[in-house]
């Protein structure tokens, strides 16, 4: 029998790449959205799913209508466009308690989370992601949990207020001096598809796994900040003719409150169970960039 696949966050970067993997592999999938969120990155897949507008029914009408077998839990608020503290509370941790709680009360097999690498104290975003994850794990004696700590994903249909997107925007549309930190910091950057061949391993493998699991989710690759800037202003100028390197102020800005120079992860359990990542770093974010300078 296929397994019945709760996915939230489906309009989202990540969550319409795994929605578009999990159709391709003829999961039966459900998605639960807004009346008002944008849906262009799925318009070509919403007959193919069944679709609950969650600002119009309740998780309780959801699991009364329904059978789920595993929920991904992919949403979140970065609180990138000004949203209140209590707004990136309620996305990242009270939407996910009370689907939790619901889950927990219909019997659901897997609940799979999408966390962050952050430290919990850099921000309230990695705060409120701590926070669930905290209540994740007092709940896995009741429901098997596996919570993926994610690096730094990018690729095609990216939110263009990512570092990525906005960069290149700026070093196309913009003659201004771009303000950036010194760029020392490192970073895994992980492409999406490798990120959703990691969802789909866990699919397969989770009758094998215990109660509580967390995996680290990243190319185990550290690449400077500065040089992955300096490899996109080298392309831009390359392609656009036009004098990228002068106008990047690496120092201007500084970090953030107790930013991390260079995250921790490990990835030996997820590679365990048969996961590898398949794209380099410098030809994935060369590639992503030919994408986005097309749609620019």
């Amino acid at each position: 029998m296929r397994q019945t696949i709760l996915l939230t966050g489906a309009t989202g970067f990540l969550g319409s790449h795994l929605l578009e993997s999990f159709v391709n592999e003829q999961y039966d999938v459900i998605i639960l959205k807004r009346t008002t969120s944008d849906t262009s990155r799925i318009n070509h897949l919403l007959s193919k799913v069944r679709v609950y507008n969650i600002d119009k029914v309740d998780f309780k009408t959801v699991f009364t209508h329904e059978k789920v077998d595993v929920i991904i839990n992919t949403v979140c608020s970065y609180g990138r466009t000004n949203e209140s503290l209590i707004d990136i509370v309620n996305s990242n941790l009270i939407f996910g308690l009370n689907l939790l709680d619901e889950a927990v009360k219909n019997n659901v097999q897997t609940f799979i989370n999408t966390d962050t690498l952050l430290l919990r104290n850099v921000n309230a975003y990695s705060l409120s992601k701590a926070q669930f994850v905290d209540w994740l794990h007092l709940y896995c004696d009741k429901i098997q949990t596996i919570n993926f700590r994610i690096e730094h994903m990018y690729g095609p249909g990216d939110d263009k207020k990512k570092f990525i997107p906005w960069l290149v925007n700026q070093m196309i549309n913009n003659n201004d001096d771009i303000l950036l930190t010194s760029g020392i910091q490192k970073r895994d950057f992980i492409h999406i598809d490798d990120v959703v061949t990691a969802y789909n391993l866990v699919l397969q493998k989770a009758p094998t796994l215990g109660e509580w699991n967390q995996f680290d989710l990243g190319s185990n690759t550290f690449t400077e900040v500065k040089e992955v800037v300096l490899q996109i202003a080298e392309k831009i100028h390359h392609i656009k003719h036009k004098a990228i390197v002068p106008r990047l102020k690496f120092g201007a800005l500084s970090y953030r409150l107790n930013d991390c120079m260079e995250p921790s992860l490990n990835i030996k359990s997820l590679v365990k169970l048969g996961w590898n990542h398949t794209t380099n770093v410098h030809e994935g974010i060369g590639k992503y960039v030919d994408i986005l300078m097309k749609d620019l």
